[in-house]
């Protein structure tokens, strides 16, 4: 999994997981919008993502 230099609004998680997992950048960011108001460090897993997965190397191609 890379962070997403195309779907980026931020840092690219939510775009890399939208790559990842075959969906819609823009329903990734609801998903993860709706998650984060229930009481939880989410915050932290984005920051940790942010920090710990690589961004996605110039010329990459998800099928």
């Amino acid at each position: 999994m890379y962070r997403s230099r195309e779907h980026r609004i931020l840092a690219g998680v939510c775009g890399g997981l939208a790559d990842k997992l075959g969906m819609p950048p823009t329903l990734v960011r609801i998903l993860w919008l709706l998650l984060s108001l229930i009481p939880g460090p989410l915050w932290v897993v984005y920051v940790a993502m942010w920090i710990l997965v690589p961004e996605e190397p110039k010329g990459y191609r998800t099928v």
